[in-house]
């Protein structure tokens, strides 16, 4: 196991773990208020020191990283499975579908994906939901045009010949034999998802157009931290860390794994 590996791997176990241990171990809910203890620096009676409201910043962020895991997974999910239907059908079976799947994705590729997400998120309500739809509307492009290449190259094995030769029927043959062949590429890129995922959300939520006000996320915690900057400097620090950690934690998982996977190092 290389290095970077190793080190995606205890970001990772760190990340999961704030996320499930997290709100057994937060001093606090994340609803509770003291206004008397408004805007504390770190150590006076909170260990991150507290936010508007009095609410305590360490256990906004443990909080905070489940909601940021729960949105991640979830991006990736719909994303990944949307890309994967989309890639492989286009990449099997060529055709007009794959002009007009590829025509479509040079669209989306035309313009930055999070203006389409922005756009989503200000015209539904905020929600945990709406988030993820946000993100997935063009999350699921990468993904469709990195499984199509791939099937593309699949395909033309002699294995797969072989296969349509003994009048193996199309979806035996993509679900038995290409979708494992292509699975560490799509394994990277995934990885390196789950941290843009991450990223956007807080993007998102910075903005005002995330999760429902009250809910813990680093982005929303961000966006307090930028407002109260020279009187609070530790409501940025904190949730800047927390998404700096996912992010290079993913990063560096998808760097290990591809290098891991890759049988020619």
């Amino acid at each position: 196991m290389n290095l970077l590996l190793k080190i995606g791997l205890t970001g990772l176990a760190l990340i999961v773990g704030a996320a499930l241990i997290g709100p057994m171990i937060a001093p606090f809910s994340p609803e509770h208020m003291d206004i008397t203890r408004e805007l504390l620096p770190p150590g006076e009676g909170a260990l991150l020191g507290t936010g508007v409201n009095g609410t305590d910043v360490f256990s906004w962020v443990l909080h905070g990283a489940g909601v940021s895991l729960t949105v991640g997974l979830s991006v990736v999910f719909v994303s990944l499975s949307i890309g994967l239907v989309m890639g492989t059908t286009a990449g099997y079976f060529g055709g007009r579908f794959d002009f007009v799947l590829m025509r479509v994705i040079d669209v989306l590729l035309a313009f930055p994906g999070i203006l389409l997400a922005i756009y989503i998120a200000a015209v539904l309500p905020p929600s945990l939901t709406n988030v993820v739809l946000a993100l997935s509307a063009t999350g699921w492009v990468g993904y469709a045009r990195l499984v199509r290449g791939q099937v593309l190259q699949v395909r033309e094995m002699e294995y797969i010949h072989a296969c349509r030769a003994m009048g193996m029927r199309p979806p035996r043959i993509i679900i038995r034999h290409i979708l494992p062949n292509i699975a560490g590429p799509v394994l990277v890129h995934g990885s390196f998802g789950l941290g843009g995922a991450i990223l956007g959300e807080a993007a998102l939520s910075f903005l005002g157009l995330g999760v429902a006000p009250g809910t813990p996320s680093w982005g929303a915690l961000l966006d307090d931290g930028a407002q109260y900057l020279l009187v609070a400097p530790h409501l940025a620090i904190a949730p800047g860390l927390a998404i700096l950690i996912a992010v290079l934690s993913f990063n560096f998982l998808g760097d290990g794994l591809r290098d891991h996977l890759d049988v020619r190092s």
